[in-house]
């Protein structure tokens, strides 16, 4: 239990310090927005980029560990999508609420507990999962919601809004260029390179601050009603049944070697990021919903997150 603690007590504790700040006054009303942005345009980006430029195809390609996670995700994402619209919500809320589900929180908190947990070998993983989950999961929640809002236009304006909005998206963009550099096979200059890991390494602190800051933001008072029907479902399917899939599919269907076992079920339990929050916000729609969400499973994921560390098999190949 000590090595738990260990693991999850640093990167809590700048969660807490973040919503500690926030709530003291120390950091100001803008100030989860403004470390927000710092890390999007900055932060992640420089620590993609790094990675992918450094990394060889051969260490990004694995087939199945991305089988697992892709899997995992979309399966969860599909069924959480189907069950709001059958409840009533509409589509673009509907899709909101899903991407709540299944986004997990794979660049702010999966990089550092993978790495603190496994070492630098689970990079990989998490990077993979890091890009499925901004590529794919992310990409598919836009492209849905553009959908939903300009039904009976047809398709081609919703996918060039959603071209536009991932060709300006710098944590897509960062770790494409990084590929492309990686593969001329030329190296980094040092100086760039010294530039990259500084920046990189401001990811981990200020992202947890981020998250802690956002989450001490106070309720905005509206007439809107308080959308709490369906909150335990979607906190269920990101913390329980998303974290099941991925262990059913990495254990018992692909036989993934424990690193990667270990890699797939932990950033599948990870608490939802503030993604499905900023397109909320972003598409004028109700954010308490989606704010409620990854409060509650921040907190929840302590659990899930210890349960995990303790119970996986394969933990002490992997050095746990």
């Amino acid at each position: 239990m000590s090595a738990v603690i260990n693991v999850l007590l640093p990167i809590f504790g700048l969660i807490l310090a973040g919503f500690a700040g926030r709530r003291t006054g120390v950091l100001g009303e803008t100030a989860a927005g403004e470390l927000n942005r710092f890390v999007v345009w900055f932060c992640l980006p420089a620590l993609l980029f790094n990675a992918t430029a450094t990394a060889s195809f051969a260490a990004l390609w694995h087939p199945e560990f991305i089988a697992v996670n892709g899997l995992a995700s979309l399966g969860v994402f599909a069924t959480a999508l189907v069950w709001r619209i059958r409840a009533g919500r509409p589509g673009v809320d509907a899709a909101i609420d899903a991407l709540a589900a299944a986004y997990a929180n794979v660049g702010y908190v999966g990089i550092p507990l993978c790495v603190l947990v496994l070492g630098d070998a689970a990079l990989a993983p998490a990077l993979i999962a890091t890009l499925i989950v901004v590529c794919v999961v992310f990409a598919l929640a836009i492209v849905l919601i553009e959908v939903f809002r300009q039904s009976g236009q047809g398709i081609v304006r919703p996918l060039m809004t959603v071209t536009r909005a991932l060709s300006k998206n710098p944590i897509v963009v960062a770790p494409i260029i990084g590929g492309l550099w990686g593969a001329t096979g030329v190296a980094v200059a040092k100086p760039v390179a010294q530039f990259v890991d500084l920046l990189g390494a401001a990811t981990t602190p200020c992202a947890l601050v981020s998250i802690g800051a956002f989450l001490a933001r106070p309720a905005v008072a509206t007439d809107a009603p308080e959308p709490v029907n369906g909150l335990g479902g979607l906190l269920a399917m990101k913390l329980i049944v998303h974290p099941g899939i991925s262990a059913l599919l990495a254990y018992w269907v692909f036989d993934l070697a424990p690193v990667w076992a270990i890699s797939a079920v932990l950033l599948a339990a990870l608490p939802t990021g503030t993604g499905p929050y900023m397109l909320a916000d972003f598409y004028g729609r109700e954010p308490r919903m989606t704010s409620r969400v990854i409060l509650w499973s921040t907190v929840g994921s302590i659990a899930t997150l210890a349960l995990c560390l303790m119970l996986l098999p394969g933990g002490e190949a992997a050095g746990l």
